[in-house]
């Protein structure tokens, strides 16, 4: 039994950082982070930006297998931080508020990560070349960008995910 658990430990570690290893390589290969730091105007702390993506990972990494450490809201809960009547609804607010900041974070890094990848491909030029494409190429995009949009409120205010 003992064996079978360190052969599991073995492969699931070697997993992970082979899938870590291809992400952080796909992230270098683009220069998703240099390009932030030129835009923002820090190209002397490129390292020191390149370490908070990894010590995101590693801490997204952590509670994702430690889910139990992540439960903050049963830990408020529990212990009625804020006084037993406002504990809920300041809870829920601090919630929210935190899922709607993470929430843009990650959707302005993940939409960054696609156009880096678009554009280091060039695909959409191609694209637009193969079919005969010439005019309206910005509209067509837009409204590619907006049905994501639209697809993404309509599944989080009907609630999709919990059916």
């Amino acid at each position: 039994m003992f064996l079978k658990q360190m052969f599991l430990a073995l492969i699931g570690g070697s997993a992970g950082l082979i899938v870590s290893a291809g992400v952080f390589t796909v992230l270098i290969s683009v220069g998703l982070i240099p390009r932030f730091a030129g835009k923002m105007h820090v190209a002397d702390k490129v390292f020191v930006l390149e370490e908070m993506v990894i010590c995101g990972t590693l801490v997204g990494s952590f509670f994702s297998i430690y889910s139990r450490w992540a439960m903050i809201g049963s830990f408020v809960r529990e212990h009625a931080l804020f006084g037993a009547a406002a504990t809920e609804g300041v809870w829920r607010f601090a919630g929210t508020l935190i899922q709607i900041i993470f929430g843009l974070f990650a959707g302005i890094f993940v939409g960054c990560l696609a156009l880096a990848i678009a554009e280091m491909l060039n695909t959409i030029p191609v694209f637009a070349r193969r079919i005969g494409f010439r005019h309206g190429l910005g509209i067509a995009i837009l409204a590619v960008a907006m049905g994501k949009l639209i697809g993404s409120v309509i599944y989080f205010t009907q609630r999709i995910f919990l059916q």
